[in-house]
C-alpha cells in the first residue's frame, strides 16, 4: 500500500527499504538499538509489516509493526530521518498505521519509547495503570556480545 502527502510517500512495499539506511540509523542513532547487526534489522524487517517514507526515492523514515493482524500491534524502530522532523511527518506516519485496513479491531497497541509520550498520547496511548501486569525479559547487551 501507498499514501502520499506534499512531496512524501509512506509505502508498505518491503523491496523499497533502504536496508543499510535503516540499518546505519538504528546501530549508530537510536538509543533502543546501538550495534544492532545488520542481519538482525532484516531479519526484523523480513517478520514485521513495515512502513517506509520517503522523500522521492530516499529513505527519510521507518516503523514496523509486529503483529498477529488479529488483536495485538507493537510498534518498533520508530524514527524521521534528523533532517527531516519538525514537519508534521511523525503524526502521519501514525496516523497512515493505525488507519492501515489489515491493523483494526485490536485489543491491544504496545510501544516503548523515553522521549515521545507527547506524539503516542495523541493517538491513545497511555502509560498502563497497573504496570505490574506487564512483564518482559531485557538484554540490553547482546549486540555487543559475540555470537557463540
Amino acid at each position: 500500500m501507498q499514501w502520499q502527502k506534499d512531496e512524501f510517500v509512506i509505502s508498505t512495499d518491503p523491496a523499497r527499504i533502504d536496508i543499510p539506511y535503516v540499518h546505519a540509523f538504528l546501530s549508530t542513532k537510536s538509543y533502543w538499538a546501538g550495534g544492532v547487526p545488520i542481519e538482525i534489522v532484516r531479519a526484523s524487517i523480513n517478520g514485521s509489516l513495515c512502513f517506509g517514507m520517503y522523500a522521492g526515492e530516499r529513505q527519510v523514515g521507518f516503523t514496523r509493526v509486529i503483529t498477529d493482524k488479529a488483536t495485538f500491534g507493537y510498534l518498533a524502530d520508530v524514527f524521521i530521518d534528523e533532517g527531516y522532523r519538525g514537519r508534521g511527518l511523525s503524526k502521519w506516519m501514525m496516523e497512515t498505521i493505525l488507519g492501515h485496513p489489515e491493523l483494526q479491531g485490536f485489543r491491544i497497541w504496545q510501544l516503548s519509547t523515553r522521549d515521545a509520550h507527547g506524539l503516542y498520547e495523541q493517538f491513545g496511548f497511555e502509560v498502563p495503570a497497573d504496570p505490574r501486569r506487564i512483564m518482559r525479559r531485557n538484554d540490553p547487551d547482546i549486540y555487543r556480545r559475540s555470537p557463540e
